[in-house]
């Protein structure tokens, strides 16, 4: 398989700011106990939040998190950092298929239609990540609709918390895997990433929103269910 740069672990982008915070006290909350996060990446961001949460409660052994990282490398990290908590359960695949991410033309008609901070790169530039997206997937062997299958393997209808922090190309067909989840957590709303999802979370009749700063990196919003 050729190098990628998904290969590389990197340092990790949500760490001690008002997002971390948010994502440790929603994780305390006690009757929490089935979270997923999209985009664990080696596990020193927002999974050490959720991990330094449910490690001062006193049921931890009754939460289970979900973290699925489709980098191979960083999983690797991801999984051995944690390998001592029982309620960490690493996942290496993509979260949705393939088939579900966007086309090169769906990309490029948002970059030129919709103004985020993804416009300080050149479109081909944001093409090349799309293609390397979908490359790695293929070639790795991880191809597949990874929240559809935790949730069939271990019986979840619907998730208490949910982080969406995974590929640039992914957060809107992830939202309507997780859609009904109690909490919603979107990385990245000013970027392809989030912006639909934090535009369709807006406006339905059943979220509320409990937490956001669009000036953080490129911004975040919580959301929380209100029935």
């Amino acid at each position: 398989m050729k190098s990628s740069e998904l290969d590389s672990i990197i340092p990790p982008e949500i760490i001690g700011d008002r997002l971390y915070q948010t994502l440790g006290e929603l994780a305390s909350i006690p009757d929490v106990k089935t979270i997923l996060e999209i985009g664990s990446s080696s596990g020193g961001g927002s999974t050490l939040a959720f991990v330094e949460a449910i490690l001062r409660r006193s049921d931890a052994d009754s939460v289970r998190l979900f973290c699925m990282e489709v980098s191979s490398a960083r999983w690797r990290k991801l999984a051995d950092t944690y390998r001592n908590e029982r309620f960490v359960c690493p996942y290496n695949i993509s979260s949705v298929a393939v088939s579900d991410f966007p086309t090169p033309e769906e990309v490029a008609h948002f970059y030129r239609s919709t103004q985020t901070n993804l416009n300080q790169f050149p479109l081909e530039t944001v093409l090349g990540w799309l293609k390397q997206d979908i490359d790695y997937v293929k070639d790795t062997g991880n191809d597949g609709q990874g929240v559809l299958q935790i949730k069939k393997i271990h019986g979840i209808r619907a998730f208490d918390l949910v982080l969406i922090d995974g590929s640039e190309f992914t957060g809107e067909r992830e939202l309507f895997a997780v859609m009904g989840a109690r909490y919603i957590a979107l990385d990245d709303v000013n970027a392809h990433k989030c912006f639909n999802c934090y535009n369709i979370l807006q406006a339905h009749v059943g979220y509320s929103m409990i937490a956001q700063d669009l000036t953080l990196r490129n911004g975040f919003a919580v959301f929380g269910r209100k029935y």
